[in-house]
């Protein structure tokens, strides 16, 4: 302990003999694999399907003129998008770079994805962001219904490209 802290180790005399250094196992520098999860795939769209059902909450409370609810539920959508990419990026994305790594095409399609995925999620943190208001006035109402409009085009082409394009990759090696 002494050495740690700079000092002189202590001597041990009369006999007492000193103890073995311990061990610790550290790892050798290879990363752990990600191991197929033959239900994470149905997970992601069920976690999908619950995104899209939020969002159309947040557009049925503007159609019926409810804007009080409204930044609530942009924060529960926000932190429910939040945990679907951290499970896609950590489950989804690392298996599937890890299986497909000799394969170009694929690699880039994956990468180009993940890439899309985080300005998108940027987007809709901004649009999160700018609408966390206590009122809405009239233009504020005008400019919401166009900004969610937007982002839920996006939201549904993305979702859509995933589960039909991305998710197949997927598969037990």
């Amino acid at each position: 302990m002494r050495r740690l802290m700079g000092g002189q180790p202590t001597s041990h005399k009369g006999g007492a003999t000193p103890r073995a250094p311990i061990q610790f196992d550290v790892p050798t520098g290879r990363a752990r694999q990600i191991k197929y999860d033959p239900s994470l795939v149905e997970s992601l769209e069920k976690d999908h399907r619950e995104l899209v059902a939020l969002f159309k909450e947040i557009g049925q409370c503007a159609k019926l003129d409810e804007y009080g609810d409204v930044p609530a539920l942009l924060l529960s959508f926000k932190t429910r998008l939040e945990a679907h990419l951290i499970a896609e990026n950590v489950r989804f994305y690392n298996y599937v770079e890890n299986t497909l790594q000799d394969d170009a095409e694929n690699s880039m399609l994956i990468r180009s994805f993940r890439r899309e995925m985080n300005s998108i999620a940027r987007g809709v943190v901004d649009f999160v962001k700018k609408y966390q208001v206590a009122s809405f006035d009239v233009r504020g109402r005008a400019e919401f219904l166009e900004d969610y409009n937007t982002v839920g085009g996006l939201l549904t082409q993305r979702i859509e490209r995933e589960e039909n394009s991305l998710y197949p990759l997927y598969q037990p090696h």
